[in-house]
């Protein structure tokens, strides 16, 4: 981390989903992204969009005990941004005519195929939990996503004890993973 004790609070807050921290991040960074995005053919909703997506990588790296961010917030910011306008502007065929913009970039292209990966897997998933149906969805959401307790689960699906809600998580589980497994095969 840089010694800016700012961005290392910011980020803490970030990490802790503080309203405030993400206001001061959106107001210091957003601008600077939108006139790369429109300086490069792109609009005010492009940049928002971009924006919001550099926004998700920085908090899922804010939260990963491991991550060390070692440049200030704006310049991973910028980065993540850039690199995820540049493919964009690829996938169009276009180019990018502002690269010198900024003083300082920082290479992102490993942190976004992590959020690449995390978004497929997290679509796969969606798909598989709609496939499984319900009592099963309802039951992995009521202990995974509401955190309930096993004795209240059994209580409102209507088994006789904790023991055969358990039994019932475990084979609704197994079932998932066989479907999500099935669909990430289908995607290679």
């Amino acid at each position: 981390m840089n010694n800016n004790g700012q961005d290392k609070n910011l980020l803490e807050g970030l990490a802790a989903q503080e309203k405030a921290s993400i206001e001061i991040i959106y107001r210091d960074n957003f601008q600077m992204i939108q006139t790369m995005v429109l300086n490069n053919r792109g609009t005010t909703d492009d940049a928002a969009d971009i924006f919001q997506e550099a926004m998700i990588v920085l908090f899922e790296k804010s939260i990963d005990p491991d991550f060390v961010l070692t440049c200030q917030i704006k310049t991973y910011l910028y980065s993540v941004s850039r690199r995820i306008w540049l493919k964009k502007l690829n996938k169009q065929q276009q180019t990018f005519s502002h690269t010198d913009d900024f003083e300082q970039v920082v290479q992102v292209d490993e942190d976004l195929d992590q959020h690449k990966q995390k978004q497929v897997s997290f679509e796969i998933m969606e798909t598989a939990l709609a496939k499984i149906g319900d009592p099963c969805k309802s039951l992995l959401e009521a202990y995974y996503i509401q955190k309930k307790p096993m004795h209240q689960i059994a209580a409102e699906f209507n088994y006789t004890n904790a023991d055969n809600a358990k039994t019932q998580k475990y084979k609704c589980l197994v079932r998932l993973k066989k479907i999500f497994f099935a669909e990430y095969k289908n995607l290679k």
